[in-house]
This record gives C-alpha cells, structure tokens and sequence, in this order.
C-alpha cells in the first residue's frame, strides 16, 4: 500500500470520527434545549401559526400575503373583499371564529381604511364586532351586534355558489328568497359615529331596518326618531326643536 493512499484512508478516517461526534453533539444538544423557551430581541417574520399539541390550528398572525382564507366545516372559501393583515382566531374544530384585522392605503390620491375586532357565532359569520371605516375622508366607528341565522354557513355558502351558477334572473330570484328568509343574517344593533359625524345609537328589526334612532348631530343637536320598516320616520323628538310629532 502506498504512502499516500495510507494518508488518504486515515484522513477519512479521522473526517469520519469528526463527522459522527459532531453529529451525536447536535441531537444531545437538541434534547437536552427541548423543554426550554427561546428569546429573541428582534424578529421579522411573514407567518406565525399557533397550534395545539395535536398540530391544530388556533390562531394565525400574519401579513397580508400570508393571510388565511376562511375555513368552515373542513372547507376553504375566500374571503369577501379579500384578506387582511392580522390575527384570525379558530375553535376547537378548526372553524375559523374570529379575528382582528387591519389596513389602510391611499390610492391615486384616494385614502381608505379600515380595522376590525370580530367575534364570530358558532357556525356561522360575526355576531359582534368593534370596527373602523374609512373613504374618501368619510369615517364610521363604532360597536355592531348581528342576528345570525341558525343555518350554518357552510350550508349557506354552498347555497350561494349553487344559485350563481344559475340564469341571471333565477340567481336573482334565489338570492332574494335566502335574503327574506333571513339566512343572510341583518345589523340589530350600533352604538357609535356615523360618516355625517354624528354620535348615534341605532336599533334595527330582525330585517336589519332601523326602527330606533337617537342621535347627536355634529353641530350639538339631540334627537330621537321612531321609523318603519320601509324607514320613514313616523315620530320625532324635538320636531323642529318645538313637539314630538306624534302619528
């Protein structure tokens, strides 16, 4: 055997000794930190997932790229007006069930935004929500409660789909007999200010009509107003700063 295939085998032979006990200090070192919290000053990330032990989803924190869609009864649907950055929370069984989300842009000269702290009921869309609203310089900001059907969303989703796959004027038939079923759910409650700068508290029928309003316009002025359901005011306090209107 040569001299220098002698040094090569023992040069390999060394790298292999290395190699192993390298090796062996990594998967010690690895069990020995498991257990143990990691910090950081710093860190810039795209996505975190929150998970159960069983690898469950609970929480999502992401931007808006990396943003989820919804997920309901084991299906995904995308998201109407699209994702957002934020936190998007899920039960016990997977569902997505609420989230505060946020943005804001302004485009060719036009601004918006807008931000959200959603709960959603069980099976179905936001039932309460703290949200945010911004066009063009007109802002709304306030407290929302929903009625939510019974019928989960899933079910009614698929509904949907179904329906826009009809001919336009059946889709629109369809569409319109979900509404005044009311499985499309309706706003019952606002406590908050409206886009003509007036502080307001709004109670709606189970339609989503007003039918109570009491408000503080941006000049001072109270008021309390009684509608109907097609959202005529039938009485007024003051009327014209002088007697309730009484019909």
């Amino acid at each position: 055997m040569s001299a220098d295939l002698r040094r090569d085998i023992r040069f390999l032979k060394v790298y292999a000794l290395t190699s192993t006990l390298v090796f062996a200090g990594l998967i010690l070192s690895g069990f020995s930190r498991r257990g143990e919290k990691v910090k950081f000053e710093e860190i810039d990330v795209q996505r975190i997932n929150v998970v159960e032990k069983d690898g469950k989803l609970r929480l999502v924190i992401s931007n808006k790229t990396k943003a989820p869609d919804a997920m309901l009864g084991g299906k995904v649907f995308k998201r109407q007006g699209g994702n957002s950055a934020g936190f998007i929370f899920f039960n016990d069984e997977g569902d997505e069930d609420g989230g505060l989300v946020y943005g804001g842009q302004t485009v060719d000269g036009k601004s918006s935004a807008s931000a959200a702290l959603l709960f959603d009921q069980y099976h179905q869309d936001q039932t309460v929500g703290i949200m945010y609203d911004e066009e063009g310089g007109r802002r709304q900001a306030g407290l929302h409660v929903w009625d939510r059907s019974e019928t989960p969303l899933v079910t009614l989703m698929d509904r949907v789909e179904a329906a826009r796959k009809m001919p336009p004027p059946d889709q629109q038939a369809e569409i319109q007999k979900m509404a005044d079923a009311g499985l499309f759910g309706a706003r019952r409650v606002f406590v908050g200010k409206e886009r003509d700068r007036a502080a307001s508290i709004v109670l709606s029928d189970p339609r989503g009509k007003p039918r109570l309003r009491l408000a503080v316009d941006s000049a001072g002025a109270a008021r309390i107003e009684f509608l109907d359901a097609e959202g005529k005011v039938t009485n007024r306090y003051p009327d014209n700063g002088q007697t309730p209107t009484r019909r």
